[in-house]
C-alpha cells in the first residue's frame, strides 16, 4: 500500500477534528483545544519524510504530558460519528495506531496482532479486547487483506 497524504485527506481530517492544518516547511500542524477539560493536543504530520533508510509518513502527537509518534503511517480512518481520527501503521501482521479525538484526547495502541480485529471479542480478556475494538475500523484498509 502506498498511502499519500493529499489536500483532500487533510481536509477530511480537519472536518472530523474541527481544526485547520497549517503547512510549515515539511510538516502540517494543527492544534486542538478542550477548555472544559483543560486539554491541548498538537498533531504534526510529516508526509514522505526520511525515516532511517526509508521514506514514509510520520504522525507526531504532543500534549502537555507526552510526545508520541507513529512511523510509516499507512492510512487513517476519519469518523464523524465517533468524532475521532485513527492513524495506523501495519508491519508484519501487527498494527499500531494513534486515535485522536475532536475533544483533544488521544489513545495509542501498539503492536496489536491484526487477527484480533476480526475475531470474537467476547473470547478476549477486557484488556486485550479494547485494542481490537479500537483498531477494528482500520481492518478494511490493511495490506494483509489485499494479499489474500
Amino acid at each position: 500500500m502506498s498511502f499519500k497524504f493529499t489536500k483532500e485527506k487533510f481536509k477530511e481530517i480537519e472536518n472530523v477534528l474541527d481544526t485547520k492544518f497549517v503547512k510549515r516547511r515539511d510538516q502540517y500542524r494543527a492544534v486542538l483545544f478542550n477548555t472544559e477539560m483543560g486539554r491541548k493536543l498538537t498533531i504534526e504530520i510529516y508526509p514522505d519524510i526520511q525515516i532511517g533508510k526509508k521514506t514514509g509518513n510520520l504522525v507526531s502527537i504532543f500534549t502537555p504530558y507526552t510526545h508520541s509518534q507513529l512511523h510509516f503511517c499507512n492510512g487513517f480512518v476519519a469518523s464523524d460519528v465517533l468524532e475521532e481520527v485513527t492513524f495506523f501503521a501495519e508491519f508484519k501482521g501487527h498494527l499500531s495506531g494513534i486515535i485522536v479525538e475532536r475533544q483533544a484526547g488521544c489513545s495509542i495502541f501498539t503492536n496489536v496482532d491484526s487477527e484480533l480485529l476480526s475475531g470474537d471479542f467476547t473470547k478476549l480478556a477486557p484488556e486485550v479486547m479494547l485494542s481490537g475494538i479500537a483498531l477494528s475500523l482500520t481492518e478494511p484498509l490493511l495490506e494483509h487483506k489485499s494479499e489474500k
